[in-house]
């Protein structure tokens, strides 16, 4: 999979298309000119999302109501053009000049991304862990994205459900014949997601096991329903529990029970690296979560994601960085910012260079040549 060029109007300080290379493309300039920018715009198209807001209206440039990202994507000789286009609130997703669904869009152009924002799946909050195994699965298995929001739609209208129940005092009896229909679907969307979830964890496990910095990583699924039943029996265990659990989810007016009160517990050494682990340990971490994903996703596909890094200097050292170049090198198709563009010209000879000056990037030379990327090990 390679990301052929883009081109970004009014996105952000951004401005023309780039060419890119196939192997390593760094984006070097000063502060404030707009290389995350672009790096932004690169995960947008990949993911239909920012990795800096939640909130895509703000990334329209000042003073305009809309904006613009598109690319050229090609999979050995297919070629796929891709848009997003931001207007206000909305968002509309393009391909080949076709609107489509955001569970036909994803996997167009998959990414795996180091940055700031990402390091919250080592540190953060439950959620980000959650979405980190979910988009992983995902790219094995692009069904599962309607799994997911089909999960999201019952848990939202059984809240809706319980919230009424606690605030009318409906009878238990009449709430537990409203609530039995979206338990049922509740049940089965559990089951699969739960399964995915803990089959991309082995496959990430096995992964690890052979990481690039010979770090003792380890991954292990926490299922909310731990220590209550047989997990390998899990359709029965959570249709259990939501039977024993109904007055207390009546009670807090919201559903208590299912994978989305799941979490990911990272191991450094054995430990939680949550709690033990020091910031350098948890950036290494997510480097090796990162390869192990582009791992597991090479070992289904026979080809490689792109990879975005986010002001490499900054996250890890000099020595990492240079390992981790090196077996990039003629791998993975990756985009680096960096303001210290001297290290990357001594370590990496075979990179594309792009300096970024006011939104706008200037190619010191042209790309190679498009090479063939599938199936190299």
């Amino acid at each position: 999979m390679i990301l052929s060029s883009i081109e970004a109007d009014c996105f952000r300080n951004l401005g023309g298309r780039i060419i890119w290379g196939d192997g390593i493309n760094i984006l070097y300039g000063n502060n404030g000119q707009g290389k995350s920018n672009w790096l932004e715009a690169i995960h947008l198209l990949a993911r239909t999302r920012s990795f800096r807001t939640q909130r895509l209206q703000e990334t329209i440039k000042f003073g305009k109501g809309h904006a613009s990202v598109c690319g050229s994507v090609s999979l050995g000789e297919v070629s796929r053009d891709l848009k997003i286009t931001l207007n206000d609130n909305t968002k509309q997703i393009f391909v080949n000049g076709r609107r489509e669904p955001i569970t036909r869009y994803l996997g167009q152009l998959y990414a795996v991304a180091f940055t700031s924002d990402e390091l919250e799946i080592v540190r953060g909050v439950p959620e980000a862990r959650r979405r980190f195994l979910d988009r992983g699965a995902t790219s094995l298995h692009p069904p599962y994205t309607q799994t997911l929001i089909d999960y999201r739609r019952v848990i939202k209208q059984k809240n809706r459900l319980l919230q009424d129940a606690a605030d009318n005092g409906f009878g238990l009896s009449k709430l537990n014949d409203l609530i039995t229909p979206w338990n049922d679907q509740l049940i089965h969307l559990a089951t699969s997601i739960h399964l995915e979830r803990t089959n991309y964890v082995d496959k990430l496990n096995r992964a690890l096991d052979h990481n690039l910095f010979n770090d003792q990583i380890g991954i292990r699924y926490v299922s909310s329903l731990e220590g209550r039943g047989d997990l390998k029996d899990y359709e029965a265990l959570i249709s259990d529990r939501l039977r024993l659990r109904l007055q207390a989810e009546i009670s807090a007016g919201a559903c208590l029970i299912g994978p989305h009160r799941d979490d990911l517990e990272i191991l450094f050494g054995g430990r939680d690296l949550r709690t033990f682990g020091s910031s350098g340990q948890q950036r290494s971490a997510l480097i090796a979560l990162d390869l192990a994903a582009i791992s597991v996703y090479n070992s289904k596909h026979q080809d490689y994601p792109i990879f975005l890094i986010d002001d490499i200097d900054a996250e890890l050292d000099g020595i990492r960085i240079a390992r981790l170049l090196e077996y990039l090198d003629e791998r993975v198709q990756t985009f680096i910012t960096t303001s210290k563009k001297n290290y990357f010209e001594s370590s990496s000879r075979a990179a594309n260079f792009y300096e970024i000056s006011s939104g706008f990037a200037r190619a010191e030379y042209e790309p190679a040549p498009s090479m063939a990327v599938a199936g190299i090990s």
